[in-house]
């Protein structure tokens, strides 16, 4: 190669590394990427507070009003309330179920009282942590059943969902709910439960042992020892460390031997490089493109590890990877179904007085609060589509669209405004900048179908958000 042609080469390269970096100052698309990935759809307001700042900037300072932040709505009464009665002690069936459905209840309380949280939170990615770290940590009230823990569990989630994760992980291991959801509370050195010590490997801290997770099944079975005694006091559904039935016999894990307990076994997960590897790749997956690039994995894992595993600076990282600013990367993530709801309920100004059709909407498309499908969680990514659940994601589009639905406020104010705003009339053809402006406000990335002319402003607006494009982020 000339010497001529190699400097162009580098040249191409050098400019093709700044069209991916970080951005010195925002442009409104870039603004709008970066909310949409770290919240839900932003408001035009939103976006324009944030048109002009570095990309640094705008990050450290979302990151740092999430952790900061506080719920804005008073919590469900019976989260204050006295422990319910034992089950247990019931006399009858009737009042057994009656029980049971009264913790239910409770628990649709949490999640309409979360719902409303997501819809008007100042600081989104505090929100979109807490469900992050439910999906991860996943734990369901139909197994747990009992409301107080389940928000136990939710606020131990959002106390440390941008805090520490070493601090998360020996928590969530002495959390009520997940020592019910995963059988731990019955553990006793004469007959260990290995639910918790494999999901802790496999899916909380280094992933399967077959992509890299670097333990064993005799690893599994000494770390169940470990957690042995680890149990729940039935009074008030609290931890309880249970000495007699804890195995305090020596263990080995890892190649290395001595007299374990469940925090030693967490922090001798914390030190394989696999762990940090395994959530910042889950991250990235959430918040970046669904294939993580391994180079940038590794060094950004790196710091993860040797930041203590602090997950503000390891979302940081993430938010001002080169990866999440690339072009490619775009419209290449799926909004989960909260993702979908919310996101349309904010960006189009809706104020809705029952945020429970929205709970409903949500299970309905596949995420159903409280209720990850299984210990894995939500799969996320393309299996949020199926024929059946793109329909339903395109009737939720119509039914924001007809005043009658209890979904929808009022069809022409909320339209009318959000038109306004760029330009556009509901009753009227938007020219060729206003439909250029709801495309780009709309959407990710170009439409996939055109819209025939002569559609009027609300049918644009309604169209846009029917075509596939809306489904991503």
């Amino acid at each position: 190669m000339s010497a001529r042609r190699l400097l162009a080469a580098l040249a191409c390269g050098f400019a093709s590394l700044l069209a991916n970096a970080a951005p010195l100052a925002l442009s409104e698309a870039q603004a709008r990427h970066l909310l949409a990935r770290s919240g839900f759809a932003a408001s035009q307001a939103e976006v324009d507070a944030l048109v002009g700042h570095s990309a640094e900037q705008a990050v450290n300072d979302i990151v740092a009003k999430a952790r900061a932040s506080v719920t804005r709505n008073p919590v469900p009464d019976f989260v204050t309330g006295p422990a319910p009665e034992l089950r247990r002690l019931l006399e009858t069936v009737e009042q057994r179920q009656a029980w049971r459905r009264q913790q239910i209840a409770e628990g649709l309380q949490l999640k309409t009282w979360w719902m409303r949280e997501m819809i008007e939170s100042r600081t989104p990615l505090a929100e979109r942590m807490t469900l992050f770290w439910h999906g991860h940590f996943a734990t369901s009230q139909q197994k747990v059943v009992r409301s107080q823990a389940m928000w136990r569990q939710h606020e131990l989630l959002r106390a440390h969902g941008l805090g520490n994760f070493r601090t998360l992980l020996h928590a969530i291991a002495r959390d009520p709910a997940m020592l019910a959801y995963l059988d731990g509370a019955n553990s006793r050195k004469t007959a260990p439960n290995e639910n918790f010590a494999r999901e802790v490997m496999e899916l909380f801290t280094l992933g399967e042992a077959s992509q890299g997770g670097g333990y064993t099944e005799a690893d599994i079975r000494e770390a169940a020892r470990a957690f042995t005694g680890w149990s729940i006091e039935p009074a008030d559904f609290s931890f309880r460390f249970r000495p007699a039935f804890h195995d305090a016999g020596s263990k080995t894990l890892f190649g290395r031997s001595g007299e374990f307990d469940g925090d030693a076994v967490i922090d001798l997960l914390l030190e394989q490089p696999a762990a940090a590897r395994f959530i910042t790749a889950k991250l990235w997956r959430e918040f970046v493109s669904p294939h993580p690039d391994a180079a940038q994995i590794d060094a950004i894992a790196a710091r993860f590890r040797s930041n203590g595993y602090e997950i503000s600076a390891l979302m940081r990282d993430l938010l001002l990877s080169d990866a999440f600013w690339a072009d490619s990367n775009r419209g290449s993530l799926v909004k989960s179904p909260v993702e979908l709801v919310v996101g349309a309920v904010r960006q189009f100004g809706l104020a809705p007085a029952d945020t429970l059709p929205m709970v409903r909407k949500a299970a309905q498309l596949g995420q159903n609060l409280l209720m990850p499908p299984n210990v894995k969680g939500w799969p996320g990514y393309t299996d949020w589509i199926d024929a059946t659940r793109l329909l339903e994601r395109k009737r939720f589009a119509e039914q924001i669209f007809r005043a009658a639905e209890p979904m929808a406020a009022q069809q022409q104010p909320w339209a009318e405004r959000f038109l306004a705003a760029y330009g556009g009339h509901p009753d009227r053809e938007p020219d060729a900048a206003v439909q250029g402006r709801l495309a780009v406000v709309m959407l990710p990335v170009a439409a996939t179908q055109p819209i025939a002319s002569g559609t009027v402003g609300v049918a644009w607006l309604r169209s846009l958000m029917l075509d596939a494009a809306y489904q991503l982020k």
